[in-house]
């Protein structure tokens, strides 16, 4: 298995690029992580919320296949505790999903089309983060899965 990570735009902050580094570096001792940020729409403020939206769904699809187990980052998604997620990762690697992708969008969301392409939906928490904070997160809590399913020190109950 492997395990892809689509989301709109760059990030920027120093910072929060430094952090993702490390992650990454952790995480291909585990398993090949791809991760693929997508550019803005142009012209995004000449388009209403639908328009944008029906423009990053695009984007996505055209990095997206048929047998890909795809979930989106939403903030009404289901939300997992850190040993959750960790079994939820391990039940797609016994399954055979031979790529997991995780989708995180732009700053309205995802199209309808998105939501209907989607295995599911996974919220980090009911608390909003920023786009560039969001990918930071979500790769320490990748990290996570994997050092627990690993019994590695990092997680403590």
């Amino acid at each position: 298995m492997k395990i892809t990570v689509l989301c709109i735009s760059k990030t920027s902050d120093s910072y929060i690029l430094e952090g993702m580094r490390e992650f990454q570096n952790r995480i291909k001792h585990f398993i090949k992580l791809d991760w693929i940020e997508l550019p803005e729409v142009k012209n995004r403020k000449n388009l209403n919320r639908d328009q944008l939206l029906a423009l990053e769904e695009e984007l996505f699809l055209k990095h997206l296949s048929n047998t890909d187990s795809i979930f989106l980052l939403d903030e009404n998604g289901k939300e997992f505790s850190s040993r959750q997620f960790s079994s939820f990762i391990s039940k797609k690697m016994i399954a055979s999903t031979s790529n997991l992708v995780f989708l995180i969008g732009g700053p309205y969301g995802f199209s309808e089309g998105m939501y209907v392409k989607a295995e599911g939906k996974i919220s980090l928490s009911k608390m909003t983060f920023t786009h560039q904070m969001v990918r930071l997160f979500f790769l320490e809590q990748i990290y996570r899965a994997f050092s627990i399913l690993k019994n590695l020190p990092y997680h403590h109950d």
